[in-house]
């Protein structure tokens, strides 16, 4: 692909450009005349949005050598001005205006039809001959829990160049992603703290895919889905010009909204204007929301599926026998040779599907988690000795596409309406949850077993005296669980903090509060697994006696999901050991019902021995997802 010089024609005289921005133009404005600095394609150029309280604009770039006008952050026409201004000058090198902000120059010299200077810009002339571009394909890498920075999932741009060889090009192929520039030495929780409230600058980063492959797909256990996007070469350019102009600039990185998916969406907009992929963030940006929004727009023209490396090794264990699964993890435990009896008496199809199997498995866990070279090296060989001996039988097939992708399932944000009663008390409970998924939602496109919710807030109006009471406002809620096998034993986990009613044996009071457990979850069929967690909890407020109080306990249950019904039903356990010295004791069942992936039907009941007394508690509603 190669990017000819701007054009060496009669340049346009400053005061006559100046007039020509300055007067109505309908370029780009089919319902009315707009000034050209308040036209949205360059408002999306300077990312300019809109302030909160006056008629404003402020730009969300955050590096002062973004702009070319002292007052760029915040005047859109004072940016044009100036930029008009540079991109006329005489000059060279890759100092100049035209080679520092080759989208701008090639947007302004479309609307006013200018004749710019021909410089010669080396360092973006190699740079995009290097990323060579030819079509752009959005890459979505599935959540994934053990991280804050990608709890919600991931997304970046790949850059692909002419295919000729298809795979082996598109694996050398560069991507474009943005992402938070933490410290090495931050802690998990100490990223979460500073994504949330913009500690951080956000740089964007080019990477070969391959490089992007080893870590979600290999390391990280994490589904590929690729959405080539139906850009033409000139919005494919603009993009890639756009993108050199942002490549060393600071923009604050915010967990929930300007984060990964909202950088990539004002790219796609540059390329694209009109497009207002930008328009659809409200609160939050959350990837596989911001996936959905491509696909709606009709930017999507493939949609491919890249299996994890876990995903591949699961699928090919799942399809043996319980028997052979049996034996496969005794060969790959060393229990078993690869040339023993007990794989010798299979028929040769059978011994081929375990042989292949098992090493995948072995190469797997090399990888992923460490295994002993001088253990996995040689098991790896025997494996392939033992299979290179079977002919005329095919290797295993890759895992099937998901029925559901991860941008077709529910939307995020939840509004939930019920009626219940705690105690004889009847209640109406509003809920909001601006994100994401909790095991009862509809499970398809989402990982299962996983829980994450944000800034949930469920507000109750009693009917008996019309009190209206805060019931809950949870911070952070994550589950995770993960059915544990031969193969596989990950540790189920959860953890969730905010503030939630208690009973102090007297009263109800809000008490923040701070929660956690691990343990083990194990599979009971397809769509059911029983689960067991160690729990700790933690209160704190002056109502209760000595201001705070802890427990230790349990939570044992069962968990059902399919894409008609999901059910959570069990029995937990505390033991308050700090101020009151009481047990807890409490029976649950929680279930609802699908309608389609907008509505869902709910209802919960639970019995409690709370303080020497039982109450019961019942509530059920409906779910409605935007």
């Amino acid at each position: 692909m190669q990017h000819q010089p701007m054009g060496n024609m009669l340049r346009i005289g400053p005061a006559l450009i100046w007039l020509a921005v300055s007067l109505p133009t309908q370029a780009n404005s089919p319902e009315h005349a707009t000034e050209l600095h308040l036209d949205p394609a360059w408002l999306t150029l300077i990312h300019y949005q809109p302030d909160r309280f006056g008629s404003g604009y402020t730009s969300q770039a955050d590096d002062p050598a973004f702009f070319l006008s002292e007052n760029g952050k915040h005047s859109p026409r004072a940016e044009l001005k100036a930029t008009l201004d540079a991109i006329q000058k005489d000059g060279e090198g890759d100092d100049h205006a035209l080679c520092r902000f080759p989208a701008r120059a090639t947007w302004l010299s479309q609307q006013l039809d200018l004749s710019l200077p021909e410089i010669e810009c080396p360092g973006f002339q190699e740079w995009s001959e290097t990323l060579n571009t030819e079509t752009v394909t959005l890459v979505f890498a599935a959540s994934y829990l053990n991280s804050p920075s990608s709890m919600f999932g991931h997304t970046f741009l790949r850059l692909d160049p002419p295919q000729d060889d298809d795979e082996t090009n598109l694996l050398l192929a560069n991507t474009i992603s943005y992402a938070a520039d933490a410290a090495a030495h931050d802690s998990e929780l100490l990223f979460a703290y500073k994504g949330i409230f913009g500690g951080y600058p956000g740089i964007t980063t080019v990477q070969p895919y391959y490089e992007k492959i080893r870590l979600y797909s290999d390391i990280e256990h994490r589904d590929l889905w690729e959405y080539k996007l139906n850009l033409t070469q000139d919005e494919v350019d603009l993009m890639i010009a756009h993108a050199w102009e942002i490549r060393d600039r600071n923009f604050d990185y915010y967990f929930f909204d300007e984060n990964c998916a909202y950088r990539l969406l004002a790219l796609i907009d540059i390329a694209r204007p009109g497009t207002d992929l930008l328009g659809e963030v409200s609160t939050h940006a959350i990837p596989s929301d911001t996936v959905r929004w491509v696909v709606d727009k009709d930017l999507v023209s493939e949609v491919y599926y890249r299996p994890s490396a876990a995903t591949s090794v699961a699928y090919s264990l799942s399809t043996l026998p319980d028997d052979q699964q049996t034996l496969a993890a005794a060969v790959a435990n060393g229990y078993v040779a690869a040339d023993g009896s007990e794989v010798k008496s299979l028929p040769a199809e059978q011994r081929a599907h375990v042989l292949d199997a098992t090493y995948d498995y072995v190469r797997y866990k090399s990888e992923a988690d460490g295994w002993p070279r001088e253990i996995a090296a040689p098991l790896s060989h025997d494996l392939l000795r033992e299979r290179s001996q079977i002919s005329d039988v095919a290797p295993p097939e890759e895992p099937p596409e998901p029925v559901v992708r991860d941008d077709q399932g529910h939307d995020t944000f939840r509004l939930s309406l019920g009626a219940g009663q705690q105690a004889h008390r009847e209640f109406t409970q509003l809920t909001l949850r601006p994100a994401y998924h909790d095991v009862l939602d509809p499970p398809a496109g989402y990982r299962t077993g996983a829980q994450l919710q944000f800034l949930r807030l469920d507000a109750r109006l009693y009917t008996d005296n019309d009190e209206l009471q805060l019931e809950q406002l949870t911070g952070v809620e994550i589950r995770s669980l993960s059915p544990r096998n031969a193969f596989f034993s990950p540790l189920s986990w959860q953890v969730g903090f905010g503030g939630r009613r208690t009973d102090t044996g007297n009263d109800r009071v809000l008490t923040p509060y701070l929660e956690g457990g691990a343990g083990g979850s194990w599979r009971l069929g397809n769509q059911t697994q029983a689960f067991a967690i160690a729990t700790a909890d933690l209160e704190i407020d002056d109502d209760l006696r000595r201001g705070y109080d802890a427990a230790p306990g349990a939570d044992i249950g069962l968990l059902h999901q399919n894409n008609q019904f999901s059910l959570l039903a069990g029995a937990k356990t505390k033991a308050w050991i700090v101020s009151s010295q009481h047990r807890q004791d409490q029976l649950y069942a929680k279930a609802n019902w699908h309608i389609g992936r907008e509505f869902s039907l709910f209802a919960e009941f639970t019995r409690e021995d709370h303080y020497d007394r039982y109450q019961s508690l019942w509530h059920a509603g409906i779910h409605a997802y935007f």
